[in-house]
């Protein structure tokens, strides 16, 4: 497999603190920085298959509301789902 694991890195970096929605910059961010450095490769692509859906169907699932957009069963989205976020 070609797959540079550092650009993906990267690219969750960016992609997890550069939204459209502020509040979902934060909660991303801090989401990513708690778990980046501890994922499996297969779990990043899984993060980076997260951050391709859009802020409000994001914030929906993670406050347990209903949404459109399917999301797999897997680590990542388990701990996104479960992730203790303290807006202060």
């Amino acid at each position: 497999m070609d797959f540079d694991i550092e650009q993906l890195k990267k690219k969750i970096i960016y992609r997890s603190n550069y939204r459209v929605n502020r509040e979902m910059d934060k909660l991303l961010g801090n989401f990513k920085k708690k778990y980046i450095d501890t994922l499996k490769d297969n779990d990043l692509k899984d993060l980076e298959k997260l951050l391709d859906k859009d802020d409000d169907c994001l914030y929906n699932f993670y406050k347990g509301l209903k949404t459109e957009t399917i999301f797999e069963l897997n680590k990542i989205n388990k701990l996104f789902k479960n992730f203790k976020y303290n807006n202060e």
